[in-house]
């Protein structure tokens, strides 16, 4: 009895190797002329280094409404955060201080359904000193759009709204600083 179901799953595998093997081969086909196609508009939307970074609008914590769009020509870090994360309480400062003397543009958007309140939130950037626009998400939509699920996770986006680079993780001074000047 042993034997057999040893050879049910190892046949199993098998057949599950060979299919994913044929529907990853026909999906990267129909991916290379759908990414052409893209390439030739230069307007393919996507979270991979090169496509054009998903638009969207969240409110910041005075209710005012701020785009993506509305930063293009500008280098922006989209950076996906809560206070409770501390690799996001790690980062913040350095955040800080590039904006302050890079005057880089920072979207820091926080992922409010897993706070305790808007209060905490305030106090979180009060205690840091947080000067840079900071985004609720507060049906998580931008975030799940920016698959954001371990946190912090930065979008570094170019002048043109085009995704640069991914950080997941914590990002230092330096990191930014060298991520940006890499950038158009």
């Amino acid at each position: 009895m042993r034997k057999w179901i040893i050879i049910v799953v190892i046949a199993g595998l098998l057949g599950y190797a060979v299919y994913d093997f044929t529907a990853k081969d026909s999906a990267d086909s129909a991916g290379e002329s759908v990414e052409n196609e893209a390439v030739a508009d230069n307007d393919s939307v996507g979270l991979k280094k090169g496509n054009m970074a998903p638009d969207f609008e969240l409110e910041t914590l005075d209710g005012e409404a701020v785009k993506l769009s509305d930063f293009r020509g500008e280098k922006v870090i989209v950076n996906f955060w809560a206070t409770w994360c501390p690799p996001c309480r790690a980062e913040m400062p350095d955040m800080q201080k590039f904006h302050e003397e890079h005057g880089a543009q920072i979207l820091a958007v926080n992922l409010t359904p897993t706070e305790q309140s808007e209060t905490q939130v305030r106090d979180f950037l009060d205690e840091y000193g947080v000067t840079f626009t900071v985004l609720s998400d507060v049906d998580t939509h931008v975030s799940t759009l920016y698959n954001a699920s371990a946190l912090p996770t930065s979008y570094l986006i170019n002048s043109k709204g085009e995704v640069h680079n991914v950080a997941i993780g914590a990002l230092n001074y330096e990191m930014m600083v060298q991520a940006f000047d890499e950038m158009e």
